[in-house]
């Protein structure tokens, strides 16, 4: 990161966190809109690793923060498949509007 400008980081940091807004709200397939989020996440760890490197750079706190969103993503991902899994064999479908006119 020694050669890269802060600007670009935060440049690819607020692209990626854009992306995964559009998918989030524009998609209607529960697994697109579970990536989509991840996307977000990501973006976020980017944030907290840059600022860390930048500003504090004998500390941790930034990786640290960032290694807990990765292992929270993670069980949120674990969780999000299970229950889009689970709608999927009650109702045939992971399309979020469909689940909804199909509410019980």
């Amino acid at each position: 990161m020694n050669g890269i400008p802060v600007n670009n980081i935060l440049f690819v940091s607020i692209a990626l966190f854009f992306i995964g807004m559009y998918g989030l709200f524009t998609r209607r397939n529960m697994i697109t809109m579970l990536m989509s989020l991840e996307l977000i996440l990501n973006s976020v760890n980017i944030n907290f690793v840059v600022f860390n490197k930048y500003l504090y750079p004998d500390k941790l706190d930034g990786l640290f923060f960032a290694i807990f969103i990765i292992t929270i993503a993670a069980a949120e991902a674990a969780v999000a498949i299970a229950i889009i899994i689970n709608l999927y064999r009650s109702h045939r479908s992971i399309d979020v509007e469909t689940a909804e006119e199909m509410k019980y």
